[in-house]
């Protein structure tokens, strides 16, 4: 699976894969992939360079001409063959995500399957690419549209979901016509080059879908290279607008998907039982290393104390260890670096004079020396403080607390970050104005987690965002073509004379 030697300490090397076969890295430089619930390197990642980069981009280029012009239902039939090999190894993926970034393999089990999906979407690329056409328009005239491929995309993504973010990108830009560049997260690639290899059982020709790893060398030779015509990336919101302003510099088409600060708002009528379950879940599920994560709930009026009480036997009740555990309800945070960064948060919050009501800084798993921190609950959180401000990334939940729906409403709205929301309530006027008035692309109903379904489309507004198109869904189909208009006539139907007035119907 991507592999080659091992190294001198036995520790894997992991490989590119370009023009449909796996590659040793050249650069001589590498980045450590870890097993976070042990704390132990897992596999060596080579980083590409940029004449790496510039070698995946020739083989995308190359194959583009005839992909582009395969039919479409041909395309979805190596799509379906595709599906049907990921649901034959469905557990094994989900099993290299969970080693790699530590995830309980359950809900690497439920990313697995939302990937899927987007696959299935992408499968009715015949109907999808379907467009409109006007018979007769006047003067013997008809006229139609096209939607045509771009030609070499390439997807950047994180390390949150090492399976699922890619397949927002690549199964609609390869069904449509694209050829493909992925460059993954570093931290846990390994399921990328599963990925490729299936797709090559699948019967994908070479060089249609291709995997570079790398660091920001890699990033900034793909925003950079003339032949890669468009660009989608999910992560941070710093490195989202760096990569919108700088593909767009070059010419690119890009998508840019950033940061978020999800709130939930608990109204008094909820039902607290519910919202409690749906808090847990939505702030501590896979660690809080979600950009939908709830990472403020929004307590309004006289609901706050007893919502209080409730959450925190609840945080302290989490089961917390090794993903690959039945019984781990959490594992442990990527790497080593994002515990510190996380840890640092706390302190500041603690620093700024909120509540810890349940501190999870000195949580320790036995018998396991990975990068584990505990669930997190803060009270009395204040709109100036860094962790109601700033995306922690963590298992961390901040309780604010506002008087009336009005104010929870206009606190969300006066947030720089606009990615996803839900509202607890069951009062139906409440939850149509709430859906009607927040600035958030991406809105619950009693359902914490909004993350629409592959034949949606996902995306955020404000700084969650960068670019005109969200992703998947009917949004990707548009993203990933070219819109072209076509007017036809034929000889016998065009009458003598030049026009020299604007063509109107006649």
């Amino acid at each position: 699976m991507g592999e080659t030697h091992l190294s001198e300490t036995g520790v894997r090397t992991l490989t590119h894969f370009i023009n449909g076969k796996p590659l040793e890295g050249t650069s001589d430089r590498f980045g450590e992939v870890f097993n976070p619930a042990l704390g132990k390197v897992r596999a060596r990642v080579p980083l590409a360079s940029v004449a790496e980069v510039d070698a995946a981009v020739a083989a995308a280029s190359a194959a583009f001409a005839s992909w582009s012009e395969t039919a479409p239902i041909r395309r979805a039939r190596v799509l379906f063959r595709f599906k049907a090999l990921l649901d034959a190894h469905h557990d094994e993926l989900a099993e290299l995500i969970t080693r790699e970034h530590g995830k309980v393999f359950q809900d690497a089990k439920g990313e697995v399957m939302r990937g899927i999906e987007v696959v299935e979407f992408a499968c009715g690329i015949p109907n999808l690419l379907k467009t409109e056409f006007t018979d007769n328009i006047g003067g013997g005239i008809d006229n139609w549209n096209l939607r045509q491929p771009i030609g070499v995309v390439a997807g950047i993504t994180p390390f949150n979901f090492p399976m699922m973010v890619p397949c927002w990108m690549f199964p609609v830009a390869l069904a449509c016509g694209n050829t493909f560049v992925l460059k993954p997260s570093e931290r846990d690639p390994s399921v990328s080059l599963r990925i490729a290899e299936l797709l090559r059982e699948a019967g994908l020709p070479d060089g249609v879908f291709n995997v570079v790893h790398g660091d920001k060398v890699a990033v900034d030779a793909l925003l950079a290279h003339p032949d890669v015509a468009a660009l989608s990336f999910v992560g941070s919101t710093p490195i989202a607008e760096y990569i919108h302003r700088e593909g767009t510099r070059h010419g690119k088409r890009v998508q840019a998907l950033g940061g978020a600060k999800n709130h939930l708002v608990v109204m008094p009528d909820a039902d607290l039982d519910q919202a409690v379950d749906a808090l847990i879940g939505a702030a501590y599920g896979s660690a809080g290393e979600r950009c939908m994560a709830i990472s403020v709930a929004v307590a309004v009026g006289h609901v706050a104390e007893e919502l209080i009480s409730r959450l925190v036997p609840r945080v302290k009740a989490l089961k917390i260890g090794n993903g690959l555990d039945e019984a781990s309800e959490m594992g442990p945070l990527v790497t080593a670096a994002h515990r510190a960064r996380v840890t640092g948060y706390i302190d500041a919050g603690v620093t700024a004079g909120a509540k810890l009501v349940v501190d999870g800084r000195t949580h320790e798993v036995t018998g396991q020396d990975g990068f584990f921190v505990g669930g997190t609950l803060f009270d009395d959180v204040k709109t100036d403080m860094s962790i109601y401000r700033e995306e922690i990334f963590g298992p961390v939940l901040c309780v604010v607390r506002v008087p009336d729906f009005a104010s929870a409403v206009e606190l969300i709205n006066a947030h720089e970050f606009g990615n996803g929301v839900s509202c607890f309530t069951s009062d139906g006027g409440i939850a149509r104005a709430f859906a009607r008035q927040i600035q958030v692309g991406m809105v619950g109903i009693n359902v914490p987690i909004p993350v629409p379904m592959a034949w949606h489309s996902f995306g955020g507004w404000k700084r969650s965002l960068f670019g005109d198109h969200h992703a998947y869904g009917e949004e990707g189909v548009r993203f990933y073509t070219r819109y072209k208009s076509v007017m036809q006539r034929w000889p016998d139907s065009i009458g003598k004379g030049a026009e020299f007035t604007m063509p109107v119907a006649k």
